[in-house]
C-alpha cells in the first residue's frame, strides 16, 4: 500500500520561507507525476505546483518565482521549497503521487500539512 507523508509545515511570517517534503513508501512502481495542492479554508483545493519523472515542471500562476518544486527519484521523495511567503498562502497543502502500475494510473494523496503565514 502506498502511503504518502508530507512534512514541514509551520508558522512563518510574511516575506518567510519553507520547505515542505512529502514521501511515498510501499512504491513498487514508478511514480510519474507528483503534485502538490493546497486547500484554505472554505475555498476549493488548487494545484500549486507539479513535476514529472523527468522533471518538467508546472506552477500556479501565484507561486511562479516564489516557488520551487524538486524531486528525488531515488527516495520517492517531493520538496516544495516556498519563498518569500504571503498571508494568502496560508493553507493545508497535500501531496499526491500518480503511480503508474501496468499501464494504469492511480493516484494517492497525503495527510496533508498546515502551512500559517501571518502578516
Amino acid at each position: 500500500q502506498v502511503q504518502l507523508v508530507e512534512s514541514g509545515g509551520g508558522l512563518v511570517q510574511a516575506g518567510g520561507s519553507l520547505r515542505l517534503s512529502c514521501a511515498a513508501s510501499g512504491v513498487r512502481f514508478p511514480i510519474e507525476t507528483m503534485t502538490w495542492y493546497r486547500q484554505a479554508p472554505g475555498e476549493q483545493r488548487e494545484l500549486v505546483a507539479s513535476i514529472s519523472r523527468g522533471g518538467t515542471t508546472n506552477y500556479a500562476d501565484s507561486v511562479k518565482g516564489r516557488f520551487a518544486i524538486s524531486r528525488d527519484n531515488t527516495k520517492n521523495t517531493v520538496y516544495l521549497q516556498m519563498n518569500s511567503l504571503k498571508p494568502d498562502d496560508t493553507a493545508v497543502y497535500y501531496c499526491n503521487a500518480d503511480v503508474i502500475q501496468f499501464f494504469k494510473s492511480t493516484i494517492y494523496w497525503g495527510q496533508g500539512t498546515q502551512v500559517t503565514v501571518s502578516s
